[in-house]
């Protein structure tokens, strides 16, 4: 196995967040997006990516000549892989946005249930508008996405006295009981009040909610999406939402950011927040711990943990 000696970070301070580094590991601070000083580029062999927009630096990958691993600080890795090549070894941050997003989650199901998004609005304006709504006591909700986020949102859910169908790429039955496949969402959608998306996005999942799975839900459901934007088709949706027959409650949202002139901005029907599911006081002793993990590992010449390509750690 192939050990990495030098890892780039994103910017002096996750640096020296995680200094000292394990023996034997140096760590450097590389502009993915400019020329670095110095001849640092020839020795770098490991590169963490920035948390936010991770994917504008992604092209610069392929100046990385001896490149044999790379740490996103997202549960997504949209594109890294791609951008790599498949001799090189590629881990997420699996579980350390897990309990932040769901957490989300479950205040966005809530907000737009009990209309606390219209009660921001309306005191705005003094506006005294007591109404009945719906509660999440006794909903059906269709959790699609079984992964740790999955899981998380499930565990926050179940003191609500909620009935949860949870969907995944293949049906199977997991310590939590039936999990459905991605297959039967048009026909799991016809029964439930809530469905929750917190899929990744690949080519099996890209608009996998789409006209047919949305058009199935019944009049008044609520669609809340905290995994990938382009796992719901925006359009379809946005069709829906307008239309008043659904509501949604969105952190995610393609295009990101959405645009000022699109008219889920403007519909009462839709909540929508700047994708920022895992980005919150949890994040950073949860990534710092991550990380020195890894770079532990890399410096014993280990597998990192959280693999989504194993490259040189097979």
């Amino acid at each position: 196995m192939q050990t990495v000696r030098t890892v780039s970070l994103p910017d002096r301070q996750l640096l020296d967040d995680l200094s000292p580094l394990p023996e034997g590991l140096r760590g450097v601070v590389w502009d993915l997006e400019a020329d670095p000083d110095g001849g640092t580029l020839a020795e770098i062999d490991g590169v963490v990516l920035p948390y936010i927009n991770a994917g504008a630096v992604l092209g610069s990958l392929a100046k990385v000549e001896s490149l044999k691993f790379v740490q996103t600080q997202s549960t997504g890795y949209d594109g890294v892989i791609e951008a790599a090549g498949p001799a090189v070894g590629v881990a997420n941050a699996s579980g350390v946005h897990a309990a932040a997003t769901a957490e989300l989650a479950i205040g966005l199901i809530l907000a737009k249930l009990r209309g606390i998004d219209q009660a921001v609005r309306d005191q705005q304006s003094g506006l005294w508008r007591p109404e009945r709504r719906q509660s999440l006591a006794d909903r059906r909700v269709l959790l699609v996405g079984i992964g740790g986020i999955g899981q998380e949102i499930l565990r926050r859910l179940q003191p609500f006295e909620v009935t949860v169908t949870r969907v995944g790429s293949s049906a199977r039955t997991d310590e939590h009981g039936n999990v459905h496949a991605s297959s039967e969402l048009v026909a799991l959608a016809t029964s439930h009040d809530i469905l929750v998306s917190v899929l990744p996005l690949n080519q099996h999942t890209h608009q996998l909610i789409g006209e047919e799975v949305l058009a199935a839900l019944p009049d008044g459901a609520l669609v809340v999406n905290v995994g990938r934007g382009s796992v719901v088709d925006t359009s379809a949706l946005t069709k829906e939402v307008l239309s008043g027959r659904l509501q949604c409650a969105i952190d995610v949202v393609d295009p990101e950011p959405l645009p000022k002139d699109h008219p889920l901005w403007s519909t009462t029907n839709a909540l929508i927040t700047p994708h920022v599911g895992g980005n919150a006081s949890a994040f950073q002793p949860r990534i710092l711990k991550l990380l020195r993990k890894q770079l532990k590992a890399l410096a014993d010449g280990q597998a990192p943990a959280n693999l989504v390509q194993t490259g040189p750690f097979s």
